[in-house]
């Protein structure tokens, strides 16, 4: 199926997606700062910017939109142009994530991914269970967690050829 905006208007649109500040990332700001838990954000000293970092728990918090990650599931599928670009681009910002989370654990980091659909989509969860399943692991042992929607495999989605 061909784009139905334009190149310019396509531009436009990619040109207005940042990395910091986003919806998710927000409401997970704003409910954990109303549990009365303090972050500081995007830590430039730390390997790839955590958005939430807890020097009191050593833990960084990792808000991953689904399409800019691959993520497998509903909120992720593989654009129908330009797959090269988007195959390159989707496998870099993955091998960038593993990197960094390499970093993060060998700096004594204890490290959580909180993926998009965890917050947006059909198959999220509700905020509060959500917010709950991120306090108890802030307040846990657990090296490393992952919060996302309900429904994980997405067998529809697969890599192009």
């Amino acid at each position: 199926m061909a784009d139905v905006l334009t190149p310019d208007q396509r531009r436009l649109n990619m040109s207005r997606i940042h990395g910091k500040d986003t919806k998710p990332e927000l409401i997970l700001r704003r409910g954990l700062h109303a549990r009365g838990l303090r972050y500081r954000l995007h830590a430039k000293d730390l390997p790839g910017r955590p958005d939430l970092v807890f020097p009191r728990y050593r833990a960084a918090v990792l808000v991953h939109g689904c399409f800019w990650h691959g993520h497998d599931c509903p909120l992720f599928k593989w654009p129908s142009t330009r797959r090269g670009f988007w195959q390159a681009k989707i496998d870099g910002n993955r091998a960038r994530d593993a990197q960094n989370l390499l970093r993060l654990a060998q700096a004594g980091w204890r490290v959580l991914l909180v993926w998009e659909c965890a917050l947006k989509g059909p198959d999220r969860l509700p905020v509060d269970a959500m917010l709950s399943k991120v306090t108890c692991w802030l307040m846990g042992a657990d090296r490393s967690g992952v919060v996302q929607g309900n429904r994980r495999v997405n067998p529809g989605r697969q890599q192009p050829a």
